[in-house]
């Protein structure tokens, strides 16, 4: 893979060609953002379970649960502690101080918007950015800048900002997470990239699958909120259930891997025990298999190239089950489609995609626009927008420039779709 971000047949801390094997003894120090999320938080289970793999030298959150934050931080003993909201700052140091006490002193906090972005550059090996949105991209930038190898749940950070990851990204220095990605980065270890004729991605089909685009125009926040296999936030769950999360993932396995739009194909998967396979020019495809527990691709990402024992349940294949697979509704789910679309735009597209996406799904929360009407609001912002001038890329400014336009633009459009009562 000539220009592939993840190269399953190279080893960031080993080198190419090696036996796999960890230089050195002791854990490998890593930094958790987005601690108190589910990612973080599941990440956390993966540590404590191996504290002679890993150690966990900071910690970042929001600033939303300070006293998930403070029993993190003292359970882990971790050096560092930083929080996005300046505020949270009296009320997390008082809940370490309770957890702490007066015999130890506490960690260093980091506080502010750039709290995150600092974080990510502390010394450790591994960075997992698992925070949810595009506000995980100076982050992202700010770890591969800094040599660390980044394990990536920050799917927004690669869409939004994907050619300025890709400039600061060496060899083997991105390992992703996401179920599926990791899924296509175990695959392609059994082909060399010329020989991989598609990549498949799997989907479950969320809540809504069978349904009709005019059966899910009632659809409340809370039926999408009830996917049925994964337990996640509530962005990337209602991503799910219009497939809008499926769309990125085709955008990020292009970057990812290098392998054009017209070769990765979405089908949907409703056990979702296959996360995802590559088909190689021989007719053969490789799957990569396992029970829905994202303990498994963070406990890879997190020991890569290792794996580590007992991360999460196996099958038990000594009882009967079924798996299928269907080909994707695209009317019904246009989400894919226009991700295509905007991913073959390139430059500040799939920022504009994704910032409109997630202000109109906080628009659908909060009452203020129907389901379909996200991606009907999503598709116009893009309209909108326009194209990049063929060959230019863009910059860190230009991104945040975009996104400030999209979320602004998705607002006034909601807005107006709330009081015509759409």
């Amino acid at each position: 893979m000539t220009d592939a971000l993840a190269d399953p047949h190279y080893s960031p801390y080993t080198g190419p060609g090696s036996s796999g094997e960890p230089r050195g003894g002791g854990p490998r120090d890593i930094v958790i953002l987005g601690s108190t999320g589910s990612i973080g938080t599941q990440a956390i289970d993966v540590v404590l379970r191996n504290p002679g793999r890993f150690r966990v030298v900071a910690l970042s959150a929001a600033g939303g649960r300070v006293e998930l934050l403070a029993e993190q931080a003292h359970r882990l003993a971790v050096h560092t502690v930083a929080v996005a909201d300046e505020s949270a700052v009296p009320a997390l140091r008082e809940a370490l101080s309770a957890r702490y006490g007066t015999a130890a002193p506490l960690p260093e906090i980091i506080a502010g918007p750039r709290a995150a972005t600092e974080a990510a550059a502390l010394p450790c090996h591994s960075v997992l950015n698992g925070i949810t949105g595009s506000i995980g991209l100076r982050p992202t930038l700010a770890a591969l800048e800094a040599g660390r190898v980044l394990v990536l749940a920050n799917k927004e950070s690669l869409i939004a900002g994907g050619p300025l990851v890709k400039a600061v990204a060496k060899p083997g220095q991105v390992v992703p997470v996401d179920s599926e990605h990791s899924a296509l980065f175990q695959a392609l270890r059994g082909g060399a990239h010329r020989e991989v004729r598609k990549l498949i991605v799997t989907a479950s089909g969320g809540p809504f699958r069978g349904r009709t685009l005019e059966e899910m125009a009632d659809v409340t926040p809370e039926q999408a909120m009830a996917h049925p296999t994964w337990d996640m936030g509530p962005v990337i769950t209602i991503n799910s259930a219009n497939l809008v999360n499926k769309g990125l993932e085709v955008i990020e396995a292009h970057l990812l891997y290098d392998i054009p739009f017209d070769r990765i194909e979405v089908v949907v998967h409703p056990q979702s025990y296959v996360h995802s396979m590559v088909e190689f020019v021989d007719g053969s495809t490789l799957a990569q298999a396992s029970p829905p527990d994202m303990r498994m691709p963070i406990a890879l990402g997190l020991g890569w190239p290792d794996r580590v024992p007992d991360a999460a349940p196996a099958f038990d294949w000594s009882k009967a089950s079924t798996w299928e697979f269907f080909p994707l509704d695209e009317r019904s789910f246009p989400s894919v489609a226009l991700a295509r679309h905007v991913g073959a735009l390139g430059g500040t597209a799939p920022a504009v995609f994704n910032a409109a996406n997630e202000e109109c799904v906080e628009a659908f929360r909060a009452g203020r626009l129907s389901f379909t009407g996200i991606m009907d609001t999503v598709a116009r912002v893009v309209g909108e927008h326009g194209t990049a001038a063929p060959g230019t890329s863009p910059t860190v400014e230009d991104v945040l420039e975009a996104e400030t336009w999209a979320r602004a633009r998705a607002r006034e459009l909601a807005q107006a779709s709330e009081a015509a009562g759409v």
